[in-house]
């Protein structure tokens, strides 16, 4: 079967996956070999922190002052493992993104950079809680020319409204999924649109402490995307789902 192919401003994600070595190496000052070494080691050393650390009572201490490098080696390994996984991601952005782009809780910045390098997007609002996530972030938009086009912020702007929302890999990761979910609808404006996917499962080997499981949590998240927003129908190969606004 043919693939699809990304636009050539994005020719380099499948090369390099937007330099990414380059800039972990870069920022943080490591030579290719231990670069490798703690990429390879990144999703065991997550784990073991959040069955020692993780409480969801204080679950954004624990991504914003406690996950430290050891997330941008996790986020990074995955990134570049997957890179099919990711690429599809791209392939919604450069389909429905559009003016002004949230991305909400937008990790080691591969989607904000391919928001950013869209030319029916005007601006891209990375949003993470993790200070080191965004510094990270920051470098690699001065490394890519994209500074003018990124903004940075560590909690949604409640106030503003959004042409396009997205959120890859974050919803799981949060105390009420629900309720954010909600402010999504509040903040798309009518003709928006909001790219969206989620993990609510902890793993077989319970790799992942730190993802919901909740079955009442999860139905009622099911509940809202059902009664609030439409699915926009994509032929691409991935969990990530569009949607509009009913």
């Amino acid at each position: 079967m043919d693939r699809f192919l990304l636009p050539s401003f994005l020719s380099d994600y499948s090369q390099s996956s937007f330099n990414l070595k380059q800039h972990l190496q870069e920022f943080l000052h490591l030579d290719s070999e231990t670069l490798d070494q703690k990429l390879a080691t990144g999703k065991e050393k997550l784990a073991e922190l959040g069955h020692k650390d993780f409480d969801w009572e204080a679950a954004s201490n624990f991504y914003r002052d406690k996950v430290g490098e050891i997330y941008l080696f996790e986020l990074g390994a995955w990134h570049l493992e997957s890179p099919e996984n990711i690429e599809n991601t791209l392939f919604l952005i450069v389909d429905y993104a559009k003016g002004r782009v949230l991305d909400f809780g937008g990790g080691i910045g591969t989607h904000t950079i391919c928001a950013a390098r869209c030319p029916q997007v005007e601006q891209v609002i990375y949003c993470d809680i993790n200070p080191l996530n965004r510094d990270f972030v920051r470098h690699r938009s001065e490394q890519l020319g994209l500074s003018q086009k990124i903004v940075f912020c560590s909690e949604m702007p409640l106030k503003d409204s959004f042409d396009t929302i997205i959120s890859f890999d974050v919803l799981e990761h949060l105390p009420d999924p629900c309720q954010q979910l909600r402010l999504f609808h509040q903040a798309l404006k009518p003709e928006g649109r909001t790219i969206l996917n989620w993990h609510f499962f902890k793993g077989f080997n319970q790799e992942y402490p730190f993802h919901l499981d909740d079955p009442q949590v999860i139905e009622t998240f099911f509940k809202i995307v059902q009664s609030e927003f439409v699915e926009i129908f994509h032929p691409y190969h991935t969990t990530a789902r569009c949607y509009r606004k009913w």
